[in-house]
């Protein structure tokens, strides 16, 4: 359930961040986060080129293998920073406790997603990407409890605080916050997770069972 709707969410961030001309697509990771992106990112966006890098090739390859017959062409990039280069969306979706993305290998224009790394203690993007960016996220309490490339910024005096938060994934998607104001602008969505994410796709998926007449109901 976690895979599904946390990809969900990041293809609903996607669709309202990244800019309508968005044709080339970077994952870096190649675990169950990767995977789940890729399918739930080429739902919203028609990507021409995507590339994949992780730090053993042959798990790059297992994503590239593994993905459905889709219009794009898929390729394993030798290095993260090849893999970012060009690219007009990003998802980093890693379990380093260090920076894996770089600020400097980021196009103007770019739309990040950043997925793994949920501790106060690990970050898989720099601070200057934060400081740079347009920064989104789909809770300020999560953010400021769990994001530690978000906080590390505040403390070395790279952003002012909570104040350079944007809007919230809903406030944006209400018409409450504005979201990208032009096409070089930078955004950035750090992906942390609802509860209300997680009852969104248990209701779907019941829904769904209930429609083909599977699985068995449980009064509790």
């Amino acid at each position: 359930m976690t895979e599904i709707r946390t990809a969900a969410v990041t293809a609903v961030a996607t669709r309202a961040l990244a800019r309508k001309d968005a044709r080339a697509l970077a994952i870096l990771g190649a675990g169950v986060q990767a995977r789940s992106h890729l399918k739930a990112l080429l739902d919203v966006r028609p990507f021409d080129h995507v590339r994949i890098y992780a730090p053993t090739e042959e798990h790059a390859h297992a994503v590239v293998d593994e993905a459905a017959a889709t219009d794009a062409e898929l390729s394993v990039a030798p290095s993260a920073e090849l893999a970012v280069s060009g690219a007009d969306v990003v998802v980093v979706a890693t379990s380093s406790r260090e920076p894996v993305l770089s600020r400097e290998w980021l196009s103007i224009g770019a739309h990040v997603n950043a997925v793994g790394a949920s501790t106060p203690t690990a970050r898989e993007i720099d601070v200057q990407t934060v400081a740079d960016s347009a920064l989104f996220c789909d809770s300020r309490e999560s953010l400021r409890n769990e994001a530690g490339e978000f906080l590390l910024a505040i403390t070395e005096g790279a952003i002012p605080g909570e104040e350079h938060v944007r809007g919230e994934l809903g406030e944006v998607l209400a018409g409450l916050k504005p979201g990208r104001r032009d096409d070089t602008e930078l955004t950035l969505f750090r992906s942390l997770g609802l509860a209300v994410e997680d009852l969104a796709a248990a209701e779907h998926a019941v829904a769904v069972a209930r429609s083909h007449g599977i699985g068995t109901e449980v009064e509790l």
